[in-house]
């Protein structure tokens, strides 16, 4: 089997966030094998398997520098020995999604979709494709289709990528509840608690925002402009002048060129 694509892959379609992004490595399942037959080795794979497997690793790789021709070559490669590869059509996708070719884009996660019916990895990024176009019924249902599929092991991903699509839509409550079960699934995670924190002070809930924005810049390793930011408007909402100021000072000292550093100093907390 073709093994997932790296991390760095992931960084295009993983959430990104309202306020910040998070990069998740999801679980590979492999297929079982029937009763009656050996388990299947690395002495069972083809040439073609091997040959497709080199190319989408380095596809995987340049895709995650950036380099998306060198990529879209290699995955080209990898199809050409082997036409059938799900994988290879799911990252045709995201790359094509990154040069901004969209026929192309969504022909290539259609055809994964084709060859692998409940691959939710595909539903996935093909949900974060459709919400970056704005359709976002199509995504929602995509990332509901995902999270549906039994034995799922990247729950909470899909569910921090539906969460942040719904907020782009205006979906409040709705976005509350996605990112709310996704941080319960995985509390440790950064982005979840931003965005969480994020919808909640737009539903007028600043208390329960403070509770997650503090849990991140308590962790000197998450703290951003963005989260320093969140954080003084959420204590601005709160009336909070003192908290407000040395946020803001924390702001201006770590993040001076910042676009938050410079509302921070225009005032503009709304």
């Amino acid at each position: 089997m073709t093994p997932k694509h790296s991390a760095s892959l992931r960084a295009w379609c993983g959430a990104a966030a309202l306020v910040v992004a998070t990069t998740v490595l999801p679980g590979c399942v492999a297929p079982a094998a029937a009763p009656t037959q050996d388990l299947r080795t690395e002495s069972d794979q083809t040439d073609a398997d091997r040959r497709a497997r080199v190319r989408m690793e380095l596809a995987s790789a340049y895709f995650g520098r950036g380099q998306n021709s060198t990529a879209l070559d290699e995955v080209k490669l990898a199809l050409q020995a082997k036409p059938d590869l799900t994988e290879a059509h799911n990252l045709r996708g995201l790359i094509y999604a990154r040069m901004g070719e969209h026929a192309l884009a969504e022909e290539s996660f259609r055809r994964a979709l084709q060859l692998s019916p409940r691959d939710a990895d595909t539903m996935h990024n093909y949900g974060w494709y459709l919400c970056q176009q704005r359709r976002f019924p199509e995504a929602e249902a995509q990332f509901n289709a995902a999270l549906a599929v039994p034995n799922y092991r990247d729950l909470t991903r899909t569910l921090l990528a539906m969460g942040v699509c719904q907020a782009r839509n205006n979906q409040w409550a709705e976005a509350e509840r996605s990112l709310q079960r996704s941080y319960e699934l995985d509390p440790a995670n950064p982005a979840t608690a931003v965005n969480l924190a994020e919808v909640l002070l737009r539903r007028g809930e600043p208390e329960r925002a403070r509770f997650y924005i503090r849990r991140v810049n308590n962790n000197d390793q998450y703290i951003s402009a963005q989260t320093l930011w969140l954080a003084a408007r959420i204590e601005h909402k709160l009336g909070e002048t003192a908290q407000v100021r040395a946020l803001g000072n924390q702001l201006l000292n770590r993040f001076p060129q910042s676009p938050e550093a410079t509302l921070y100093e225009k005032g503009q907390f709304e």
